[in-house]
């Protein structure tokens, strides 16, 4: 619009119930119809629009009803609503992107007249329906027509209260207040319900920002593996962390501090197959980085062994797929339990405390144990996945299973166990691998600000639950 702005817009008019406020809007349109200048309505909803319809063909007043109702012949309706005499009664909705032209003569008849029946929650519904007249410089009028019985009066202005000062002055019926102060009252319950509606999308927009960072670790690892020219690097990298934490967690923490050597030696041949006995793992006679070495050799061997079995050109598709299968898998299962926490976790409010810092940390403690499993069911597949259909016998006396090929002509197989059941010829890739918790990100220091964004420092947020 560059042209001055004509509009007037006059103070609202406010009564104490609904039906004073529509025999008020009824009686504004009776006299503007009869002195020609065109009337557009807006109503907050169907409802209200029909209500004023019925009302309007009562006083034999004509005029166009437009709402969802009839938003075939919307075009041609607002098209017709700045003609001489014209009434229109729409939702806010309705018409909008659609310009209203003033006919002959209705400049000189004081141009568009627009009615509000109601002020709404935003002052911006409120501003575009104001200027749905004296467009390009154009006269025209604005007016809001509100009671106390309106949802926004009712909870955000202390309806009640004026109400009962109108009846104390004697006010009586049909009787309108009209000041500029009424208007920076209604604005203001307009401002309160703006700041609530605020402070709810930024609530919801905190709890999404936990699972957007979680996202990003996740989807940039898959990235990782995705882009990877050499994914066998990522699989050496995933067995040089998790045999070491293996051996450590079983070497150190079983048993009040005795080594766990049977332990370590079932989950070792239920994981690969090396079919260690004993005597020939001697794990006792040696420290944790001793046995490490000792393992990440026999684990090399035979992953080398296995990649002369594999089928060359479909081997680092099957690398890629042993990695993306297990961050897939337990990335689905990580988001259903992430939505079960955000749902159970209002509930601690009632133990005064604030959901949100319980949900960080909570989610916090879940995103660690997600970064383990998709380690685990990595090194768990490892050696279960194949390219070939026919099984070579570097996994002789596993109890094997084929299945059919996929796209990419992959089977799946088992691996051997140091003490397997008998008469069981079961696949065993449900087994779950009992490795120690790690950190997916680098430590933090216990003074410096916690990871998940809460603003504490991290010993007094997160890194309780570590200590």
């Amino acid at each position: 619009n560059h042209k001055p702005n004509q509009r007037i817009d006059h103070n609202d008019q406010v009564f104490k119930t609904r039906r004073e406020k529509f025999n008020a809007v009824v009686a504004k349109i009776q006299q503007c119809h009869e002195s020609g200048q065109p009337v557009l309505v807006g109503t907050a909803s169907v409802e209200a629009s029909e209500t004023l319809s019925r009302m309007l063909q009562r006083s034999k007043i004509k005029h166009k009803v437009l709402n969802a109702k009839y938003h075939l012949q919307e075009a041609e309706i607002v098209k017709a609503a700045g003609q001489l005499g014209s009434v229109t009664v729409s939702t806010n909705m309705a018409g909008r992107g659609t310009d209203i032209k003033l006919g002959p003569d209705v400049k000189e008849a004081g141009g568009l007249f627009v009615i509000g029946t109601e002020r709404h929650q935003s002052r911006r519904t409120d501003r575009q329906l104001r200027g749905r007249c004296s467009r390009q410089g154009d006269p025209g009028a604005s007016q809001f027509f509100i009671s106390f019985e309106d949802d926004l009066m009712r909870n955000f202005a202390a309806a009640d209260r004026m109400t009962n000062i109108m009846d104390r002055f004697g006010m009586e019926d049909g009787e309108a207040l009209e000041h500029k102060w009424l208007n920076r009252s209604v604005e203001t319950a307009q401002k309160r319900v703006e700041q609530m509606y605020y402070r709810r999308r930024k609530y919801v927009l905190d709890f999404d920002d936990v699972m957007n960072r979680q996202r990003e670790v996740v989807y940039g690892y898959r990235n990782e593996v995705l882009k990877s020219e050499d994914p066998r690097e990522l699989i050496m990298e995933l067995l040089d962390r998790i045999i070491p934490a293996q051996v450590s967690y079983y070497m150190e923490e079983h048993d009040e501090g005795q080594p766990d050597v049977m332990e370590l030696l079932n989950w070792v041949n239920k994981t690969f197959p090396l079919h260690l006995s004993v005597a020939e793992a001697k794990f006792e006679t040696r420290d944790i980085d001793g046995n490490s070495k000792f393992l990440l050799e026999r684990i090399h061997t035979a992953y080398n062994r296995k990649i002369e079995m594999e089928n060359s050109e479909h081997l680092d598709s099957l690398e890629r797929h042993i990695m993306l299968n297990a961050i897939d898998q337990k990335w689905q299962e990580h988001l259903y339990a992430m939505d079960s926490l955000r749902e159970g976790v209002q509930l601690r409010a009632q133990g005064q405390k604030d959901p949100l810092v319980e949900y960080k940390m909570e989610s916090y403690k879940l995103f660690t144990a997600l970064m383990d499993t998709i380690d685990e069911g990595a090194v768990h597949n490892l050696f279960r996945f194949t390219t070939i259909r026919e099984i070579d016998p570097v996994l002789a006396d596993a109890p094997q299973q084929t299945s059919g090929g996929s796209e990419n002509n992959m089977a799946v197989s088992g691996s051997s166990s140091v003490v397997p059941e008998a008469g069981s010829g079961s696949d065993e890739s449900g087994l779950k691998l009992n490795l120690p918790k790690r950190r997916p990100i680098a430590k933090v220091g216990r003074n410096e600000p916690c990871i998940c964004g809460s603003g504490k420092k991290y010993k007094q947020c997160c890194g309780r639950m570590t200590e």
